[in-house]
């Protein structure tokens, strides 16, 4: 396939000048994901401007942010500006949340990042996975982070990467849309700006700039 985003820096252009460090030290996305814990702690100690500390669950918190009474923090967590947390989300801990993020009802988020504007709105699962900027997760996506046999997820593209690494979810670039009760399966990744059907099930790698409306059919974007 054509237009295929495998990089850090092809899929992920937009990042919070306090993430530009951990983006740029590694070419692929799935070396991020098992630094995101210690990069919360390091930002915890030095501190983000404009941020305040909440030492009781470990987290660093932005402003005008809405957290429902019924919502679950557990840190390490840094939770951006202007960002929404809905009844019943529960954040498990090695999550950084960018700004204008809505984390919605119910959702379960677990060693992610959700770059800035994006929107998981309903019933989503989160895990080991990447969220580029703008991008929406329909009511009931799931991002699955572990095969059925428990091996170390490999990232099949023009050629396979071994990850060395048991959970990995996937890898959305900017400006992407998935569709209502799509799964995900470990180690997708979605190319920036392209569109998923409903009701899909994902595997592999797809271009930028798609409309996906299924794991096999896929047509460029009309613009």
């Amino acid at each position: 396939m054509s237009n295929l985003e495998i990089k850090t820096a092809e899929l992920f252009k937009i990042v919070p000048d306090y993430l530009v460090p951990l983006f740029k030290e590694n070419e692929y996305p799935w070396e991020i994901l098992p630094k995101i814990k210690q990069t919360i702690i390091s930002l915890t100690k030095k501190g983000i401007e404009g941020y305040i500390f909440d030492g009781e669950n470990n987290l660093l918190i932005g402003k005008n942010v809405k957290i429902a009474k019924t919502a679950t923090l557990i840190g390490p967590a840094i939770i951006g500006n202007n960002v929404e947390i809905r009844p019943g989300a529960y954040i498990r801990g090695n999550v950084i949340i960018g700004d204008d993020v809505v984390i919605g009802n119910s959702c379960e988020f677990k060693n992610c990042i959700v770059l800035n504007k994006s929107q998981v709105p309903h019933f989503n699962y989160v895990g080991d996975s990447i969220l580029g900027y703008h991008s929406h997760l329909g009511a009931g996506v799931i991002c699955s982070n572990l095969r059925n046999d428990g091996k170390d997820v490999i990232i099949h593209a023009d050629i396979s990467y071994k990850t060395n690494l048991r959970k990995i979810g996937s890898f959305i670039g900017e400006n992407v849309d998935v569709g209502c009760n799509s799964v995900l399966n470990p180690g997708t990744i979605i190319g920036s700006n392209s569109k998923v059907y409903p009701l899909t099930m994902a595997r592999g790698v797809y271009p930028k700039d798609v409309l996906i409306k299924s794991e096999k059919e896929i047509v460029p974007l009309n613009k």
